[in-house]
């Protein structure tokens, strides 16, 4: 029975190392892989494994664009043998493509294999101090103004009753308005987390309620962030 492997990859260019070593010796003989970009995936293998020449791999694109009759093919593909799904960043199938083959692969009784990596929203939950027992991940909010405030409202009335953190992300070149947004409707009691550039050098993650942020400026436009909500569980 084939095996599909799901690879996590780094956050950013210059973290820490966090992919743990084993990784490499898990996929040595895989040779086929689904990737959002070829590029990144192969300076990923060259790290993992770098005695394997690069020439040895197949990749196929695994993405927004990818078409439902594209992953199907792709089933037959990994019939042949074992495979792999390596993210841009963080781990597939979170906030990430993928999902769609590993359902399927599920469906014709593929063993799935999950790697230990870095996540930024869990990473973001875990250094909140917000509460990790009851969150929901939310994606992206609504480009409209008008709707992202009403989401915005919305999130925290759902954290105020079910006692649920809200996380969710932006455009790094839109942080500065979406943080405005957020200090102009949420509550003052609220809480409010902002992790950004996890994993490198240059991280900041930092728990305030709305009150306390008001009164400190926060500078990381262009800066990949996570924003958490809490209104119910502190």
């Amino acid at each position: 029975m084939s095996k599909l492997y799901l690879i996590p990859n780094s956050i950013n260019d210059d973290e820490r190392d966090l992919l743990p070593e084993y990784i490499g010796k898990e996929i040595a003989g895989v040779r086929v892989f689904f990737v959002e970009e070829p590029k990144s995936a192969r300076r990923l293998l060259k790290r993992l494994n770098p005695q394997t020449p690069l020439t040895d791999y197949r990749f196929y694109d695994l993405n927004e664009h990818s078409t439902s009759s594209q992953v199907k093919e792709y089933i037959k593909v990994l019939q042949e043998g074992d495979g792999a799904i390596i993210s841009e960043a963080g781990c597939p199938c979170v906030a990430d493509p993928g999902a769609d083959l590993v359902l399927l692969a599920h469906q014709h009784h593929l063993d799935i294999i999950p790697l230990v990596g870095p996540c930024s929203i869990l990473m973001a939950l875990m250094s909140s101090g917000l509460n990790g027992q009851n969150f929901a991940f939310n994606g992206y909010l609504p480009r409209d103004r008008q709707e992202k405030i009403r989401k915005i409202k919305m999130l925290e009335e759902r954290s105020l009753k079910e006692k649920q953190t809200q996380i969710f992300m932006e455009a790094p070149y839109r942080n500065a308005h979406i943080l405005e947004d957020i200090l102009a409707v949420a509550q003052d009691k609220t809480y409010l987390c902002i992790a950004c550039d996890i994993t490198s050098p240059h991280q900041i993650i930092r728990t305030m309620t709305i009150k306390e942020w008001k009164k400190t400026p926060l500078s990381f436009d262009k800066k990949p962030a996570l924003f958490l909500i809490d209104a119910g569980s502190i």
